[in-house]
């Protein structure tokens, strides 16, 4: 029998360092510029998960508060969480101007600070994917959500417009070794491996959400200066590189955009999940 000594097997990523890029990753330029323009993903979320009027609510990695601000119109008791300060005063921000009565609260989505079954729902529009240790933040999610409750997820697909972002980001600046595709939360498969030993029920429904912009250069202008994962690639990369990677996604732009026009209709397909707790 051959051994393999511990030099020889695979070492495991360091998750907390992986975070920590991140959230400075998101932390920089205005997530909340592109994710304003993602509002009717929050309110379809909401209308899955068929939300109710006094229920407790827990929106996790936030962002600027889309499903936040959505349950809130719903009359629902809303806490808005984020491991990003930034983005929660602008999600406090859009609450004020709406008069909407919402909690904002710092918070790690892989350790959430509140008690088992605290939440009627628990939802996510494109954030919760990010988190590095997903099986923890699932199972986070689980545990704070009652018996019989709801958690809502809006996450992107592998094939999709911004799943094939993050793919062609990664060709260019690959990823840590060993750290799962955000992706994986935009499939059927693993959203059953997380869940499904706890869920009552499972629904899956495919959707998309149309990016539209002024023009292929304004989409690259806006997420290059706000979105911090391209804002942030684009940095570690030399001149010639950044050129090529400019080039690369004004080419997956030119794939996936249907206008007809000299504007940018990009539609980006995302998994719509409702998880019935068991």
């Amino acid at each position: 029998m051959t051994s393999i000594s511990v030099a020889d097997r695979p070492s495991q990523p360091d998750l907390g360092a992986v975070k920590t890029r991140q959230q400075g990753a998101w932390s920089f330029g205005d997530y909340a510029i592109v994710g304003t323009t993602l509002q009717l993903v929050g309110e379809q979320l909401c209308e899955a998960t068929d939300l109710r009027a006094g229920s407790e609510v827990l929106d996790v990695a936030a962002g600027n508060g889309n499903a936040s601000l959505a349950a809130a119109r719903r009359w629902c008791r809303v806490t808005s969480t984020d491991y990003v300060p930034a983005l929660l005063e602008r999600g406090r921000e859009r609450a004020a101007a709406e008069r909407l009565d919402i909690r904002f609260q710092q918070a790690d989505a892989e350790a959430l600070p509140f008690a088992d079954a605290s939440f009627d729902a628990v939802v996510s529009t494109f954030g919760v994917m990010f988190t590095p240790d997903q099986d923890r933040a699932a199972a986070e999610m689980i545990r704070v959500c009652r018996p019989g409750g709801r958690i809502g997820l809006a996450n992107w697909t592998p094939d999709g417009f911004i799943g094939q972002l993050f793919k062609t980001i990664g060709a260019h600046l690959p990823p840590p070794a060993g750290v799962k595709s955000p992706a994986l939360w935009g499939t059927e498969a693993r959203i059953q491996e997380m869940f499904g030993p706890d869920a009552a029920t499972i629904q899956a429904t495919r959707r998309s959400f149309a990016f539209r912009y002024r023009s292929a250069a304004h989409w690259l202008e806006v997420f290059r200066t706000y979105y911090g994962p391209v804002l942030k690639a684009f940095a570690a990369l030399e001149p010639a590189a950044q050129a090529a990677l400019e080039a690369d996604l004004v080419a997956l732009i030119g794939r996936f955009n249907r206008s007809g026009d000299a504007t940018m209709v990009a539609p980006s397909d995302y998994l719509e999940i409702v998880v019935t707790r068991r």
